[in-house]
């Protein structure tokens, strides 16, 4: 072979890492280009290098393996090799793997996972070279959603214009995903009661959007909450778009307000920030600061591209304190960000530009 399959290794047992790392690396055709803890670490690894095989556990802190495999499916397409306790013949978490990609399964006993993977070594290696050698494509599920643009949700170019008239209100609109949980409470916890009215996309499932606003509520000077239809952006308050839903930003005379509203899966994401970025583009203008986070993929890139052309100030987090520079950097790219900024900055930034 003129070039070895580059493999990253995700498991939150060190023993594991190692014992799997071994087993590859003694064989020629293989290089193992990391080994991660769990997905977020993993994320970082892999965009300065791409993987040509994941070997992936179930089980991990901050992020499960199946919710990684479905990401990665959806965003790019990659072979897959889960190796768990949880992957039995028959088990749920098999079934659900396999439907969503995964490329082979290889089942680790619950005790001596050690002793088991030295002796099944042979057996680890060839499920790696035969996920290499799997399209990559056709392992992604079969119902995946074309990646629809913003236009499906609102139509491009800014309306009337009324956008453009700077008024005593201001909105912040923030979007981020994988690793936002904790770029948010740092950026958040540091923001003073008195600033302008916050709205927020977190890529984040149904029911988990509520819980993560009450404990950022615990935390902050501001009142943090899931955003319901209709409540009103003002001054201390942040909004989080519910899971599952699309927030946009509405305008009532010099008051805003927010819609969240059903509709399809935008850059395969909804909510999406891309929908509500246009929306401040559209309605507030000027009178917004866009802040785009970590997060893997590029949905909000063009959208603060359309604030930025609006008139709004736009910040970037940049690639040394983000876990995924990927939205950042392909906002960046497209020449939408007034300021590239490591995260401690940011929130300083926010209030010199609301």
């Amino acid at each position: 072979m003129n070039s070895r399959i580059k493999v990253i290794i995700v498991d939150d047992s060190a023993v594991v890492r190692q014992t799997v790392r071994q087993a590859l690396e003694r064989d020629s055709g293989i290089e193992v280009i990391a080994a991660a803890s769990d997905p977020l670490f993993a994320m970082g690894h892999m965009q300065r290098q791409w993987p040509d095989v994941i070997v992936l556990d179930i089980e991990m802190p901050r992020m499960d393996g199946l919710t990684f495999l479905k990401k990665i499916m959806t965003e790019r397409p990659t072979p897959v090799v889960i190796c768990s306790s949880l992957a039995e013949n028959g088990a749920a978490a098999t079934m659900q793997a396999l439907a969503a990609g995964a490329a082979a399964i290889i089942t680790k006993p619950k005790m001596g996972v050690k002793q088991f993977l030295e002796g099944s070594a042979n057996d680890v290696v060839q499920a790696v070279k035969a996920a290499a050698r799997a399209n990559a494509s056709r392992l992604a599920p079969r119902t995946v959603a074309p990646k629809l643009s913003v236009d499906a949700m609102i139509g491009a170019g800014l309306g009337s214009g009324s956008s453009m008239v700077r008024t005593t209100e201001r909105v912040i609109a923030i979007g981020t995903s994988t690793g936002g949980t904790q770029a948010l409470e740092a950026v958040l916890t540091r923001l003073p009661a008195v600033c302008p009215g916050i709205v927020i996309v977190q890529h984040m499932p149904e029911r988990f959007t509520a819980m993560f606003a009450e404990r950022l509520d615990s935390l902050c000077a501001l009142e943090v909450r899931e955003a319901c239809h209709g409540d009103r952006v003002m001054p201390g308050r942040a909004l989080i778009a519910p899971g599952g839903k699309h927030m946009m930003l509405a305008r009532s005379g010099a008051q805003y307000t927010v819609e969240v509203v059903d509709g399809p899966l935008i850059n395969r994401h909804r909510p999406s920030v891309d929908v509500l970025f246009r929306s401040c583009a559209r309605f507030a203008g000027r009178n917004a600061v866009g802040v785009i986070m970590t997060g893997m993929g590029d949905d909000g890139a063009r959208g603060l591209k359309e604030m930025h052309d609006a008139g709004a100030h736009t910040i970037a987090e940049d690639e040394s304190s983000c876990v995924v520079f990927g939205m950042p950097r392909e906002a960046i790219k497209l020449g939408g960000v007034d300021q590239v900024l490591p995260l401690d900055l940011v929130p300083e930034a926010i209030m010199k530009a609301g």
